[in-house]
């Protein structure tokens, strides 16, 4: 007689070893798709491979939440009539480029016309020549200029937040918002799924009620789970009756005014622009709209793009990037700013982990004496990021290369600033994440003063901030190496 103990033990044995093979089946399968399907940077695949080998049960689940890529398609489309008028824009531009007559008076395009044609022919970024430009790096100013835009609005407000938090900024902007409504203005509201996590359509009952539309980016199709944790529509833009326009760092929440214990002051940059790169925003706003909403898709309509009577002579292009892209634009863009540089760099990311081609090319410049300056957040916000970010920065040292703390609070802000001429404030971190995964906007700025302006505000911070030497990073304790270490690994997926 067959003892029922010894029969157990032996199905339980069948069972496990039919787990496992399949464990290891999934494993061949995930690494084929990873190395042979999906596109790819050879760092990115190792470390994909090393988590699904280390751990292949809870390797797929990550892998399912945070490995897996859009396909290579255009989700943002563009009617034929309107592509056509985009195209000739750009067409007209460049062949004024190539007869040097595009810049009307403004030296900084004269000097970067091989960076305006990169951005062109690569991104249709065109290029606007007439606008007024706002920096804001404090919170409360930002969103105090803001709130009055909106007051003022007259025809349609288009509002879109990576992260829109329903606190009392968000309360307070939601508000104002309907009272615009009541007024007769349109109001659309788009909102990435996944950065606005603890949002949801209830918050905007009202806000529906009095005829705000609103969408989620890449919604969720589980309660509280989204499959899709990369590929984050990235942008905070708002367009105001098509004459004013934000784009920068902010999110909408409570943090961002400094009122989170948890990260203190929030240092960040924003623009307000007047001029026509408010139609550029206006155009990707719209490309976004329609590429979730299924009701009420944005169609082209004069009142979307008005004559802007700006009186401004600054010049400005709107990169967008995304997976969804064949090139990396705006990290394109950052890499012919460095390589651009002649006496000066100031870099300010709270994420620094780019490729090795970007840590290079900022190697290079300081290596052929250009002044280099980097400003990283003294405070994680995520930890394996900040490890992986300390790392690379530490790497530039012996490079000549002046790396900073910021100390007083988080800091946020994503920009770029090469020879006080030329700049780029955007959404975009120096990472992969921004460079590949995610959908991103950035601002290229061709002005001397609003390049001096930046450089000023970096400066600024150095009053509340320490610089790091090989000194002082030769004496971390083990346990940071140990971080760095794990966080060096992980970098190409983070």
């Amino acid at each position: 007689m067959i003892d029922f103990f010894t029969l157990f033990y032996h199905n339980s044995n069948v069972i496990l070893n039919i787990v496992l093979i399949s464990a290891f089946i999934l494993n061949l399968i995930f690494a084929f798709t990873i190395i042979f399907m999906e596109r790819r940077s050879a760092g990115s695949i190792w470390a994909w491979l090393l988590i699904l080998v280390l751990i292949p049960i809870l390797g797929f689940i990550v892998y399912l939440l945070f490995g897996r890529q859009i396909q290579r398609k255009h989700i943002f489309k563009i009617d034929e009539s309107d592509k056509i008028g985009i195209e000739m824009i750009v067409n007209e531009q460049l062949e004024a480029l190539k007869n040097d007559d595009f810049s009307k008076g403004n030296h900084q395009i004269v000097k970067f016309k091989d960076m305006v044609q990169m951005l062109l022919y690569n991104n249709a970024a065109f290029l606007t020549t007439d606008n007024e430009v706002t920096i804001y790096t404090d919170g409360r100013q930002k969103f105090d200029a803001l709130l009055n835009d909106i007051i003022q609005a007259k025809d349609y407000i288009h509002i879109q937040y990576y992260i829109f938090r329903n606190d009392n900024l968000g309360k307070s902007i939601l508000t104002a918002l309907e009272q615009k409504l009541t007024e007769g203005v349109e109001v659309k509201m788009l909102y990435d799924d996944m950065g606005s996590r603890t949002l949801s359509l209830k918050d905007f009952k009202s806000f529906r009620k009095n005829g705000g539309q609103v969408e989620a980016f890449f919604p969720s199709k589980l309660p509280l789970i989204n499959l899709r944790m990369n590929n984050r529509n990235h942008r905070k833009i708002v367009i105001i009756d098509g004459q004013i326009g934000y784009v920068g760092g902010f999110n909408v929440g409570d943090e961002y005014l400094g009122l989170k214990k948890k990260f203190g002051y929030w240092r960040d940059t924003h623009l307000r622009i007047v001029g026509d790169a408010v139609n550029a925003l206006q155009l990707r706003f719209m490309l976004d709209w329609n590429s979730q909403s299924t009701r009420d898709n944005l169609q082209y309509e004069d009142r979307y793009f008005p004559d802007v009577n700006s009186g401004g002579t600054i010049g400005v292009q709107i990169a967008s990037s995304g997976p969804d892209e064949a090139w990396e634009q705006i990290k394109y863009g950052y890499l012919k700013m460095i390589a651009s540089a002649k006496e000066s760099i100031y870099i300010q990311s709270p994420y620094f982990i780019p490729d090795q081609a970007f840590l290079d090319a900022v190697k290079i410049a300081a290596l052929g004496g250009v002044n280099v300056n980097i400003m990283i957040p003294n405070k994680p916000d995520h930890p394996f990021v900040y490890w992986a970010t300390y790392n690379n920065v530490a790497s530039l040292l012996e490079a000549g290369v002046n790396i900073y703390h910021y100390d007083n609070g988080f800091l946020h802000s994503k920009c770029i600033v090469i020879d006080d001429e030329i700049a780029s404030v955007g959404t975009a971190n120096m990472d992969h994440r921004s460079f590949t995964l995610n959908f991103e906007i950035n601002a290229f700025i061709y002005d001397i003063q609003v390049a001096h302006q930046l450089r000023a505000a970096f400066e600024n911070d150095l009053h509340v901030s320490y610089r790091l030497t090989q000194e002082l990073y030769d004496q971390r304790s083990l346990w940071i190496k140990f971080k760095e270490g794990i966080a060096r690994l992980l970098s190409p997926i983070l």
